[in-house]
């Protein structure tokens, strides 16, 4: 087995500094679930009526075995430096490297999302924001986070802790307000029920929907390399970061559901405004706008973290230039940062054209289809794992990788072909750049000089 490239950091005494704690890596794994996509996701799901809910069931279980699979391989490899090294060891190089890249592309054009999803609600909080160009704006947030990346994997972790506390108040007020109003009339939650028939097509759609939404539960092992005590530290985090996620989320879905009635949860663009207003009256909701605008931002820091870190590490692998991996004196990786911002700003330039805009949805599934071939190889590996082992020693890993896969199958089924051929798409446009690579380290072997990276 190919050893790992090690990741951390170092110190002017060249001992290694690994940033990012339990509790930090918990609000990375909370903190990139909880984005924006949770405060829309009400009325995306309200036509699929009580088809949601299964879907929701269905997602939420199947992301929690994956949970699992990312904890039992942090817990086996604890040094292995992340997910590309799970997928190399188990699967070799080029299929380590294609999924990696799918996910990579998957990052930036997330983080560009978000930013302009910011910016959105930034304009309806301060109506006077408008004489700002959304696309100055939002690539003003994008390269805020990147600078508060080049100061360190620990500086990072700390926005993330206090912004994912901030994102998880408006969570707690809409349970507990669900919660009073049925003490106090409970009628309300039967009076306009969905009458969506159920059927495995929409229960299937909703699924794929709500998945969306819970990417990011590979988190924490994603920069492994700057977390303390990886092998206990990963496990613990991406589980409790996950539960936390996912019951925050079946919470507040199924209240604004029962409560708002279907056709008009539907319509809505901010649906938790819709449900305060409800509740409380007419403007109650503006306010929440402020929190969306911290989970967006809390999100972006994340996600811009986890970009750095990733491309670093498939540099230090040697399927990306090295000079991707070179970090700073605060063990930030500079130039992948620097290139994962210039992406982003790429994205959100394309992003001001109406076409673009009104593809949102399909670009989410797209997203999510690219994350996917992440999710199945990963889980795959624990089932090669047990078959090199042997069932005696390793016991519990074919159960837990035959569901993690079959759970991946069953949402690829569900994303659609057309999404499904642009993730193929996005795959197919890394093997230029893996074929470069690997010649250039075929030449290095040979002895024969290149210019470096």
């Amino acid at each position: 087995m190919t050893q790992p490239v090690p990741q951390a950091s170092h110190d002017s005494r060249g001992a290694p500094q690994r940033a990012l704690g339990f509790w930090m890596c918990t609000a990375l794994v909370v903190g990139n679930i909880i984005g924006m996509g949770i405060f829309l996701l009400p009325a995306g799901l309200a036509p699929y009526g009580f088809n949601a809910t299964l879907g929701w069931v269905i997602t939420l279980a199947g992301c929690l075995v994956l949970a699992r699979v990312f904890a039992r391989l942090a817990r086996e490899f604890p040094h292995a430096g992340g997910p590309y090294a799970y997928m190399r060891d188990h699967f070799g190089e080029g299929i380590a490297f294609m999924t990696l890249w799918c996910y990579w592309i998957s990052l930036w054009i997330t983080n560009a999302t978000l930013a302009v999803g910011v910016v959105g609600y930034l304009v309806a909080l301060f109506p006077g924001f408008v004489a700002v160009p959304t696309a100055i704006a939002a690539l003003g947030l994008v390269w805020c986070f990147v600078v508060v990346s080049l100061f360190g994997a620990r500086t990072g972790g700390g926005v993330q802790v206090v912004t994912t506390v901030l994102k998880l108040v408006p969570m707690v007020v809409v349970i507990g307000l669900g919660a009073w109003w049925l003490l106090t009339e409970p009628a309300s939650y039967v009076r306009s029920l969905p009458t969506t028939p159920i059927t495995l097509h929409d229960t299937m759609a909703a699924s794929t929907i709500a998945l969306f939404a819970m990417l990011g539960l590979e988190s924490a092992s994603v920069p492994a390399g700057q977390v303390r005590d990886p092998g206990r530290t990963i496990p613990r985090a991406t589980l409790v970061g996950t539960l936390i996620a996912a019951v925050v989320y079946i919470i507040v879905s199924t209240i604004p559901m029962l409560l708002i009635p279907q056709d008009e949860l539907a319509k809505s663009s901010a649906p938790f405004v819709a449900l305060l207003d409800h509740m409380l009256g007419a403007g109650s909701g503006r306010w929440l706008a402020l929190f969306v605008i911290i989970s967006g931002i809390g999100a972006l820091n994340g996600w811009t973290l986890l970009t750095g870190e990733l491309t670093a590490t498939m540099a230090a692998h040697g399927v990306l230039p090295a000079l991707f991996a070179r970090r700073n004196r605060h063990g930030a990786p500079v130039t992948a940062l620097i290139v994962s911002g210039l992406l982003a700003t790429a994205m959100v330039l394309m992003s001001t054209s109406k076409s673009l805009v009104q593809g949102f949805v399909f670009l989410t599934t797209v997203v999510t289809a690219a994350n996917l071939p992440l999710y199945l190889g990963c889980a795959l590996a624990l089932v090669v794992m047990w078959r090199k082992r042997g069932p005696a020693a390793a016991r519990g890993l074919l159960p837990l990788g035959l569901l993690g896969a079959g759970y991946a199958v069953f949402a690829i089924i569900g994303i659609g072909t057309e999404s499904l051929l642009w993730a193929l798409a996005l795959a197919a446009a890394g093997l230029p750049v893996y074929w470069a690579m690997r010649w250039r380290r075929a030449r290095d072997a040979a002895g024969v000089p290149v210019a470096p990276a």
